[in-house]
């Protein structure tokens, strides 16, 4: 057998075959990484180096700052600020606390960009709160767990940095950032509309308005500090006052000085377990950087994306054919793989496909589709992490949860259609930059 096949062989289906057995992620990457570099005699040190230059990227800091950033709103019960803040602005009507969940994960999503972290934070309050006022608890968890997928889009985004990375340079974090803002919003107002149609048919409990004005400019005033965190990332970036990494460093300076030396809701002496929980975290994160980046090493190295490419133009030379089988694909690999590995994996092998002349899209744009592929595969069984997370925080079935979520899925695919054929949703804001 040829050796460039054997090699591909291994690092492809020894990759899955390690994941079927239940290896890691990371360690299945980097076994069959290094097995496929020895059969092809790549020199080892060659891909220690991939993986050093991997972690080394001044746009990767970004990413610790963001993990931080959400431990210590997480730490500072910085989500029933928000949860107050949307229950002022849409709480009154009928299904008021289906708007309210849809919002407050804009809002909360767009500050702490963690789809798992919005579910464990804000999941905690809203679900018992809707279960209270007679939703059903498979509803109400379906629903938190599709609208937390708005925070992967909504900036500030992990996720964007790495395919930022992913890319090689040919976008920036900025860009990506900027590029999430309205494809999220669109997701959550689509949402929304969801909910007005099901509160109508299904004739949801109507919420409580707040009447009290003293109350109402209270709630306002006790939001204003965390919604800022969102003003300083985005604002920031999009007047040219620094970069996306530095704009993170700063938020996670803000958010640490809000939480232990303003607001003092939360202890000075526990911070250690913050820390403890952030680099559990950014190491998991940083690892499976690290090894993905030698992966898609070798993957170049073995010419797989050439291959990919030839292969999917062999199929078809329709521009939405093809793009419409490459969504098929990633919403089927976001079933069984989580989002960081697919990004790294992915980026590579589907970029000159997308940006070859058949198709013509533009980097940023693919990005933005990539992840929202992907951030439809957090609520979906069977490796949903989100999924996971609200069926243990609202205590329901996976099999009853996921079956409650699938209207909430079939709008996400509508507005994942949406962002795929209309590019000015996603280049829009960062061509006006």
């Amino acid at each position: 057998m040829d050796t460039a096949l054997l090699s591909t062989i291994v690092l492809i289906g020894g990759f899955f075959l390690l994941m079927f057995l239940r290896v890691p992620i990371t360690f299945s990457m980097l076994l069959s990484t290094l097995i496929s570099a020895l059969i092809s005699r790549t020199n080892l040190s060659v891909m220690i180096n991939q993986m050093v230059q991997g972690a080394n990227s001044f746009s990767l800091l970004a990413i610790p700052f963001f993990i931080l950033m959400g431990e210590i709103m997480a730490e500072g019960g910085m989500s029933e600020k928000i949860v107050d803040l949307a229950n002022l602005a849409v709480g009154r009507f009928r299904g008021g606390l289906a708007y309210v969940n849809v919002l407050d994960s804009m809002f909360f999503g767009g500050i702490s960009g963690s789809a798992v972290a919005d579910v464990s934070s804000l999941g905690s309050i809203v679900v018992p709160m809707m279960k209270k006022q007679g939703y059903k608890p498979e509803f109400a968890v379906g629903l938190t767990v599709t609208t937390a997928c708005q925070g992967v889009l909504i900036p500030p985004s992990h996720n964007m940095v790495i395919y930022a990375l992913a890319t090689g340079g040919a976008v920036t974090v900025g860009n990506m950032l900027i590029a999430g803002m309205l494809p999220g919003i669109l997701l959550g107002s689509c949402l929304m509309l969801l909910c007005f149609f099901l509160a109508n048919h299904y004739h949801f409990p109507k919420g409580e308005g707040i009447s009290y004005k003293g109350r109402r400019a209270r709630i306002l005033l006790n939001a204003i500090p965390p919604m800022m965190i969102f003003v300083i990332i985005m604002g920031g970036v999009a007047a040219g006052v620094f970069t996306a990494t530095e704009s993170s460093a700063i938020a996670c300076l803000y958010t640490f000085a809000l939480t232990y030396l303003f607001t003092r809701s939360a202890k000075l002496r526990n911070f250690n377990h913050v820390l403890r929980r952030a680099l559990k975290t950014l190491a998991i994160v940083m690892t499976l950087i690290a090894t993905a980046q030698a992966f898609a090493y070798m993957m170049t190295a073995l010419r797989i994306p050439d291959q990919i490419t030839r292969a999917l133009l062999a199929v078809t030379s329709n521009k939405y054919l093809l793009l419409l089988l490459i969504n098929a694909l990633l919403l089927l690999l976001g079933c069984f793989m989580d989002m960081a590995p697919l990004i790294m994996i992915m980026t590579p092998i589907l970029l000159p496909v997308v940006t070859s002349p058949v198709i013509g899209m533009h980097p940023v744009h693919f990005g933005v589709m990539l992840i929202f592929n992907l951030a439809v595969g957090l609520c979906t069984p069977p490796v949903g992490s989100a999924l996971y997370v609200g069926c243990a925080v609202g205590k329901t079935e996976l099999g009853a949860t996921a079956k409650a979520t699938l209207p909430m899925f079939g709008m996400m695919v509508v507005v994942l259609m949406i962002v795929t054929f209309v590019p000015a949703i996603s280049l829009w804001l960062p061509g006006l930059m």
